[in-house]
C-alpha cells in the first residue's frame, strides 16, 4: 500500500476573487500558477497560488462562490491552513511585513516543538506560518523568484493543517487506522500527526473541541484538504482500500492538471487524495505566463466562448511587470 506522502492542496472560499489575488500577490508573495474555473460550477473561479513552479505539496486554491455568506467556525472543520518558511528568522520579517500591510497577526510562539506565526486575511480565513528549522521532513518547494519577497524569507509550500474536532477518539482512528498517519505528540487539546517523511509539510494538527457549535461552511473557510499520492496506480490502491472499509466516496475523478478522489472520512470535513502529477505546466501557457490567462481544461475547453462570458476578467498579467524584492 503506498503511504501518503504528505499535503498536496488546500482549497478554501474567498468572499472575492480579486482581493484574495491581490493578497496572495502582494503580500504573501505566492504565485498564481493557474487560472481557471471550478470543474462543477463554471461561473466560480478557481485560483491556485503555489511556488515558482507550481510543485504539489505548495498550493493554495480558492473559489469564489456566488452569493455564499461568511462562514461560522466551529468544531468538525479544517480550522487553519499552515504554510512553511525555512527559519525562525523568517517568521520575524513575516511580522514586520505584516505590520507594513496591516495584516491582522499574533506574535510568534513555540507550538509542538516548532516556531508559529497565526495570521488571518480579509475573511478572516486563518493560516499559520511554520519555521522548518531545526524540523526534518518531506522536501519544501521552491520561492517565487520574480516576487516580492526575498527568496530567503518566501513561503516553500504548505505546513501543518488544522482540523478541529468534537470527537478526537473518531478522527484519530480515521488518520491512523484508515488513512496510516503517525501520532507523534500532544499538548493539550492538540495533537499532532505525520505521514511520509514528515516534517511541516506531511502534517496535520487535530485540535479537540467539545464547546464550540458546528462549523458552517462560507467564506472564510476551508472546502477541503488534499493529501499526496505517487500516481494513479497509487490512487487505485487507495480507491479499494476506502471501499474495502466501506467508506463511500467518489471514485476517480480526473482534474487535469492532477488525478482525485474524495471522501468525507470524518463527518463533514472533506478528504481528496490527489496525484503528483502531470501539474500545471501545460502547452495552456508557458513557465513566464503561469496563471496570466483563463486556463480550461480538455472537457471545457469546446466551451470557452460561454465561460468567457460568464466570468468577469481579472488582469492577473505579472511577467511584464518587475516586482522589488522588499525588505523592512
Amino acid at each position: 500500500m503506498n503511504q501518503l506522502k504528505g499535503v498536496h492542496h488546500v482549497t478554501a472560499i474567498t468572499s472575492s476573487a480579486e482581493k484574495i489575488y491581490e493578497f496572495f500577490t502582494y503580500v504573501l508573495g505566492m504565485r498564481l500558477v493557474k487560472k481557471t474555473v471550478n470543474q462543477d460550477d463554471i461561473q466560480t473561479y478557481h485560483l491556485f497560488f503555489a511556488d515558482d513552479l507550481g510543485n504539489p505539496g505548495t498550493d493554495m486554491t480558492f473559489f469564489d462562490f456566488q452569493g455564499i455568506g461568511k462562514a461560522k467556525k466551529g468544531t468538525n472543520e479544517i480550522s487553519r491552513t499552515g504554510f512553511r518558511v525555512t527559519s525562525d528568522e523568517a517568521l520575524t520579517y513575516w511580522a514586520k511585513r505584516f505590520d507594513h500591510y496591516k495584516v491582522k497577526y499574533e506574535p510568534i510562539k513555540t507550538f509542538l516543538g516548532r516556531k508559529v506565526l497565526y495570521f488571518e486575511d480579509f475573511d478572516a480565513q486563518s493560516y499559520a506560518l511554520f519555521s522548518d528549522e531545526g524540523i526534518p521532513g518531506v522536501e519544501a518547494g521552491v520561492p517565487w523568484e520574480k516576487g516580492p519577497v526575498p527568496n530567503e524569507y518566501a513561503i516553500t509550500g504548505l505546513g501543518p493543517i488544522f482540523l478541529r474536532v468534537d470527537r478526537l477518539a473518531s478522527m484519530d482512528k480515521v488518520l491512523t487506522e484508515q488513512m496510516m498517519m503517525r501520532k507523534v505528540l500532544t499538548d493539550g487539546a492538540f495533537t499532532l500527526y505525520e505521514m511520509g517523511e514528515g516534517g511541516n509539510g506531511a502534517s496535520v494538527i487535530v485540535e479537540e473541541n467539545t464547546d464550540m457549535s458546528h462549523a458552517l461552511q462560507g467564506y472564510g473557510s476551508v472546502h477541503h484538504v488534499a493529501f499526496r499520492v505517487d500516481d494513479k496506480k497509487a490512487l487505485d490502491q487507495w480507491t479499494a482500500r476506502l471501499n474495502d472499509i466501506g467508506v463511500p466516496n467518489s471514485g476517480f475523478v480526473e482534474r487535469f492538471y492532477f488525478k482525485s478522489l474524495y471522501a468525507r472520512l470524518y463527518r463533514s470535513i472533506l478528504f481528496e487524495f490527489a496525484t503528483e502529477g502531470p501539474g500545471f505546466m501545460t502547452d495552456e501557457e508557458t513557465y513566464e505566463t503561469l496563471g496570466e490567462t483563463l486556463a480550461l481544461p480538455p472537457k471545457l475547453k469546446d466551451h470557452r466562448a460561454y465561460i468567457e462570458s460568464v466570468v468577469r476578467p481579472i488582469d492577473t498579467v505579472r511577467s511584464s511587470k518587475t516586482f522589488k524584492k522588499e525588505t523592512f
